[in-house]
């Protein structure tokens, strides 16, 4: 992976046209290496091309890169990461070539672990102006994001939060303003992640179904609609080739993909609020189908019939009575079948147990 060199691009910000064309503020190292990274809204961006080649550039186009947001946002991180004792820092938008599909490729299947092997995560907020973390929804200021900072609508930043150890959050101004674990509560409230998910990362994110991350993603927008799918990657711990064109097709590749590693039924718990069609399919369009979905249970087929049971005498219903209804669906119960799912060229196989229908010779 590439890293900024925090000491070299600050010392090149010093006197960027004395320094001379040969200093490096971008190098290849081993994803073992300590590292900062800055997780943000892009805004007027600087890229990976213009970060290594500012030097080289007449004096019109170099004031022009170095006067962008983006380019001030490296500089602060930079000076951040510095103040911390860090020497390395990763930022998505200069440490990715993105003139080799390849290179995108990679990163963006590595992007979930990258901020996960972070030693720490600093989050900045452009759009907050007060020396405090906002803690009530405003939509006056943050109409077009549901209330809050514009970061929390977005679908890349939900790993961004949950898979590094170390979070701290930044005001405008780059003044500090809490970090994750003294924001805990807040933060569960604004996104919905259950808070032990929040403290403990992707330790505990594998305790929580298909249906129930997926609604955490269910309201946050992306720029482009094939990173619905790709921002998501890392939090299912699954790869998939990057085919930026393909459009919504990324969301149904991504479910096969997750089905292929997982036994998970939940995938197919989606609400369709009226949008299934006359040969739709049984995975959802996108994530907003699971919006709503942050309670789904998965239950194991014994529990699910005790469950059952108990459902009916709450109801009044006489499970004795209704004995033969029940029976069917203790048959097969250790059959592995019943716990399994397979992606055929014909289609999603999925074996559900049946209640055979008396009247009509049909299974329910």
């Amino acid at each position: 992976m590439w890293l900024l060199d925090v000491e070299a691009v600050l010392e090149r910000e010093k006197v960027p046209r004395r320094v001379g064309s040969k200093i490096e503020v971008l190098k290849e190292l081993d994803v073992k290496t300590s590292y900062a990274i800055l997780s943000h809204r892009w805004r007027t961006e600087v890229t990976y091309e213009e970060m290594t080649g500012l030097i080289r550039m007449n004096s019109r186009k170099r004031v022009d890169v170095r006067e962008r947001d983006g380019y001030q946002k490296i500089i602060k991180s930079c000076e951040q990461a510095k103040k911390d004792g860090y020497e390395w820092l990763w930022i998505d938008t200069c440490c990715i070539d993105r003139r080799s599909s390849a290179e995108l490729s990679e990163a963006i299947n590595s992007m979930y672990q990258w901020y996960r092997n972070s030693q720490k995560c600093y989050v900045y907020f452009h759009d907050v102006e007060e020396s405090v973390f906002p803690t009530n929804q405003d939509f006056r200021r943050f109409g077009g994001s549901n209330g809050w900072p514009e970061w929390f609508s977005r679908s890349w930043t939900l790993q961004e939060l949950i898979a590094p150890k170390k979070v701290e959050f930044f005001n405008k101004r780059w003044e500090p303003i809490g970090t994750k674990q003294e924001r805990i509560s807040t933060l569960e409230d604004i996104t919905q992640v259950p808070w032990d998910v929040l403290m403990w990362g992707p330790s505990h994110l594998g305790q929580r179904n298909v249906a129930q991350v997926m609604s955490w993603v269910a309201d946050r927008k992306t720029t482009r609609v094939e990173d619905r799918a790709y921002s998501l990657l890392g939090l299912f711990g699954v790869n998939m080739p990057i085919l930026y064109g393909e459009g919504s097709k990324a969301f149904q590749r991504l479910q096969k993909e997750i089905i292929s590693v997982s036994g998970d039924h939940s995938i197919f718990a989606w609400n369709p609020k009226g949008r299934f069609r006359r040969h739709a399919s049984v995975l959802a369009d996108d994530p907003s189908c699971f919006r709503g979905c942050h309670d789904i249970k998965c239950l194991d087929h014994p529990t699910f019939i005790k469950e059952l049971e108990a459902f009916m005498r709450r109801n009044g219903l006489d499970v004795d009575v209704d004995r033969d209804k029940i029976e069917p669906l203790w048959h097969g119960v250790e059959s592995p079948q019943l716990f399994r799912f397979d992606v055929t060229n014909l289609g999603i196989q999925v074996w559900l147990p049946a209640i055979p229908n008396r009247n009509s010779g049909l299974g329910v």
